[in-house]
């Protein structure tokens, strides 16, 4: 039998011991509406825009259908994040969405959502990030190779299952690895160092960032090419009728699939460029004014994220042809889908800049990445925090520094973090991980409604925009998503949900290990 969810005045009561936290020795009040946009902007913009249009060109095989494919991205994003404004605003307690889903669903539901967030979905997003920031370290400083290995354990699988193959995992440290650690390490210190410093640095990034990505869109406009117009505007709507079947997948074609259908699969990248956008959620404990705040900042975020991505798409389309030779001499040749190892942002950078274009751009997501997991990290942490208040994680994972910064689970989460940089895994982990992060979105907002149902008093500043139809068209499509990647990529999707569903025994041994037992002390 599933355990009672809170009552209203339980959470009431929970929104009160956080709100005066700070004279019990737990977290600070210190974000107000800049920062908590900061901190979803910040945490939506990494790498992903500069590189992902790359495999959805290989994919859609249309300037029109790319650009579906990031508007419908938007659209889901832009749904889901207004329809959490009413979440957040009712519930504005550290955890977020592990809070939401366990007053909506249960506490399994909201353990299972930590579980996978500590296991792949943050850390598994921080350790790709960070190895992004290393990897374009080394454009300026080769040093930082990734070849050249300080200590090599050796190669293991790669593993066939029925759901696909598992590897190779190439497992060691190596200069670029070593780079990628320690800057996680870097972010994880500055952010036990309290809230304010966090912040600073994650408004300072952002703000850079995002200038730096609106630039790239505009002098993209400007310097549009013969090139790419011809090849991409004469014919713009070429394979995009919705009644045309396409060779999927488009290197090894073993069926045919529709438009729509071609549409949802290649969402894959473009969603997981556009995520995280809910981290802001973890740090709702933190939030000054967290009922008008946490609504307009995730309105705001991501509204702005989505309009420069479209953009910077735009632009894209304006300097490169979409296809081009994959031996192509130079970034023209190569268009879009061929650019050098997917590096979208870097060869229009190269028409615009010359040469120095390569240098430019690493400099750009150096800033970009590095600030991406400042917010990852600062955010992330507050999950592992919440659980260990519900004794659904280690006790002392709970408690905060003399500068009201949650270190224990600031540190638990760079381990595990630098774990999977050494592992090579992260870059399979983040090829499903977009699977099991709609599973928690798809829950989030079905306990939406299921908490309007059953708290019709509860006490909600905020109230979702369109609630019900514009919640219920983001149900749809993200389920229709889910269906077309189980049955068209199926070694995205079945990783994913056994991760999440091991949490299912997970949850049981610590509800019994938290139990003090024949004068056991709890964990």
């Amino acid at each position: 039998m599933a355990e009672p969810i809170a009552s209203e005045k339980q959470v009431a009561s929970q929104g009160a011991r956080q709100g005066n936290a700070g004279a019990h020795g737990e977290l600070l009040k210190g974000l107000g509406l800049f920062d908590s946009t900061m901190i979803v902007i910040g945490s939506m913009i990494g790498s992903g825009i500069f590189i992902v249009s790359a495999d959805i060109a290989r994919q859609v095989q249309s300037p029109a259908l790319l650009l579906i494919v990031w508007l419908a991205s938007g659209v889901m994003t832009l749904i889901c994040a207004l329809s959490y404004g009413e979440l957040a605003a009712a519930m504005p307690h550290a955890g977020g969405q592990y809070v939401y889903l366990r007053e909506s669903l249960g506490p399994l539901w909201g353990f299972l959502y930590g579980w996978t967030m500590l296991l792949v979905i943050q850390t598994a997003t921080i350790a790709a990030v960070a190895i992004a920031f290393a990897k374009f370290t080394a454009v300026i400083v080769p040093w930082f190779s990734a070849s050249v290995w300080i200590g090599k354990t050796g190669t293991f699988g790669p593993w066939q299952f029925w759901f696909g193959s598992l590897g190779p995992y190439r497992v060691g440290l190596s200069r670029q690895n070593l780079l990628a650690i320690l800057s996680i390490v870097v972010l994880t210190w500055i952010n036990t160092r309290g809230l304010r410093l966090g912040k600073t640095v994650q408004n300072i990034f952002t703000v850079a960032k995002t200038g730096a990505l609106a630039v790239l869109a505009a002098l993209g406009f400007w310097s549009a090419t013969a090139a790419a117009r011809a090849a991409n505007f004469t014919d713009f709507w070429r394979h995009a009728s919705w009644s045309a079947l396409h060779p999927y997948p488009p290197d090894h074609p073993t069926r045919m699939i529709g438009t729509l259908t071609l549409v949802g699969v290649a969402m894959v990248g473009s969603l997981f460029a556009m995520d995280a956008w809910n981290n802001v959620t973890f740090t709702a404990g933190e939030v000054k004014r967290p009922s008008h705040d946490l609504p307009l900042s995730l309105a705001l975020g991501t509204g702005t994220v989505v309009l420069l991505y479209t953009l910077a798409n735009v632009a894209y389309l304006r300097v490169l042809p979409l296809f081009g030779d994959p031996h192509g001499a130079t970034v023209l040749d190569r268009g879009i889908a061929f650019a050098a190892d997917d590096r979208v942002g870097t060869a229009v950078a190269q028409v615009i800049f010359g040469p120095a274009g390569a240098l430019v751009m690493a400099l750009a997501i150096l800033v970009s990445t590095f600030g991406c997991n400042n917010g990852l990290i600062l955010s992330g942490a507050r999950i592992y925090y919440a659980m260990s208040k519900d004794r659904l994680f280690f006790r002392w994972v709970g408690t905060v520094n003399r500068r009201h910064a949650p270190a224990a689970a600031l540190v638990v989460q760079c381990l595990w973090a630098s774990l999977l940089c050494l592992s090579g895994t992260y870059s399979q982990l983040l090829d499903f991980l977009i699977f099991a992060v709609i599973i928690f979105y798809i829950l989030t907002l079905s306990g939406l409604f299921l908490l309007r149902r059953r708290r019709p008093k509860m006490e909600r500043p905020y109230r979702a925009f369109g609630y019900p139809v514009l919640p219920a068209v983001y149900l749809v499509m993200a389920v229709f998503l889910e269906i077309q990647l189980l049955r068209y990529k199926p070694q995205y999707t079945w990783p994913g949900l056994i991760i999440v569903l091991l949490g299912v025994p997970v949850y049981g041994l610590w509800k019994w290990a938290a139990k003090p037992q024949n004068g056991r002390a709890a964990v």
